[in-house]
């Protein structure tokens, strides 16, 4: 991220490698899960009240969509020097084309996948299980799950940590309340693909 400015080639070459090693990491950490036998429901990817999840998924969607396109506009009418690092960040790696929109679409659906079910999932799970005989599992997992999830964007600055940790707070009560990663996993992407598509669309016209 060094470059003043980024290629198409570097783009495309920043969303083909995030993919293959994002399912190269759920591939590697559902085949651990697999071997110490843990179940469906642990790791949220059991879907018992479908309903209840599909109106969840919607609405939780629609809410997080609309937030990040008010937060977008505001940002955006401030001066680029005080826009942040996260906002630096988003213009660089945003699609220009249709060719880096398509696979851009591709890497927001693996990311919803995949860090729902690294973070909400597989780490939830493995605090849960840690702490069960120490204290209320999920209230810990809900926390240390989202705090492991906001130092993974360390890179986005003070402000993506402190959003991030936010969200990571907000998806983990709702695994919890669902039982599912469906809703978190459905919201995730509904952002990443406002982020880059949207964003991208109304810079450019702005």
């Amino acid at each position: 991220m060094c470059k003043p400015e980024l290629t198409t080639a570097d783009r495309l070459s920043l969303y083909r490698s995030t993919i293959f090693f994002q399912w190269l990491i759920v591939a590697i950490v559902a085949l651990r899960a697999v071997a110490r036998g843990v179940s469906p429901e642990e790791l949220g990817i059991a879907a018992d009240d479908l309903w209840k999840i599909a109106w969840t998924s919607i609405a939780l969607t629609g809410f997080l969509c609309v937030n990040q396109v008010v937060g977008l506009r505001r940002i955006n009418k401030l001066p680029q020097e005080k826009r942040g690092r996260l906002f630096a960040i988003t213009e660089k790696i945003m699609p220009q084309t249709r060719k880096e929109t398509l696979i851009y679409v591709i890497l927001a659906c693996t990311a919803g996948v995949s860090e729902e079910f690294l973070y909400r999932g597989f780490v939830f799970m493995a605090i849960v299980r840690m702490i069960v005989n120490y204290g209320p599992p999920n209230a810990f997992a809900v926390i240390l799950s989202s705090a492991w999830f906001s130092l993974a964007h360390l890179y986005q600055g003070r402000r993506g940590l402190m959003t991030t940790f936010v969200v990571g707070i907000i998806f983990a009560l709702i695994r919890v309340w669902t039982g599912s990663l469906i809703p978190a996993a459905v919201a995730h992407i509904g952002i990443d693909l406002v982020v880059g598509i949207y964003a991208a669309r109304y810079l450019r016209k702005a």
